[in-house]
């Protein structure tokens, strides 16, 4: 295929990076908001929190073996030598992140809780990792996922600074590969 189609991310690539940023943001919002709620609330919001977290790394995993089936479209030969790499760091550490990020939360729920299940909105629980309850490897793992949640914050900021450079100020078209509607 040539042309601006050949040009795009598949439809299954597309709905996964679309569906995985919106549940982070709402992670990231869940997690913001139950910090001051009330104990009985902030309890609900971060079940609601564990759960959305467990999906984002089921469909990382997902995310991945759709990326090993399906080749990207190509970067613009417009791209300077840094950006290709810059992209490439970006692209591979939000990967790590993502699948970083659930795994220290989950154990981090595991270690308080000496392994009990999470549930997922009622539906079925997920198992504990295997820990004996422990704060001291709970608080680790805190400390690990509130510093690998920071700098995918932080990853997302640079994602979409560079992707509204490239549409904006370098006008090629390269967020047309991703958007839905493209």
């Amino acid at each position: 295929m040539t042309g601006p189609a050949a040009q795009r991310y598949s439809f299954g690539a597309i709905i996964l990076h679309w569906l995985i940023a919106l549940l982070i943001a709402l992670n990231y919002a869940a997690a913001w908001v139950a910090e001051d709620m009330p104990k009985p609330q902030a309890a609900q919001v971060m079940g609601n929190h564990k759960a959305i977290g467990l999906i984002v790394l089921a469909l990382t995993v997902a995310r991945i073996g759709w990326r090993l089936a399906h080749t990207p479209p190509p970067l613009s030969e417009s791209l300077k030598a840094w950006e290709v790499a810059l992209a490439k760091v970006v692209h591979a550490l939000f990967y790590l992140l993502m699948l970083a990020v659930p795994l220290t939360g989950w154990a981090m729920h595991s270690a308080h809780s000496g392994g009990k299940a999470v549930g997922i909105f009622g539906l079925f629980a997920v198992p504990g990792l295997p820990l004996a309850e422990s704060k001291p490897l709970a608080e680790t793992f805190e400390a690990m996922h509130g510093t690998l949640t920071t700098l995918m914050l932080v990853l997302a900021v640079l994602h979409v600074a560079g992707a509204l450079k490239h549409q904006f100020l370098d006008r090629d078209r390269s967020l047309q590969r991703i958007l839905p509607w493209g």
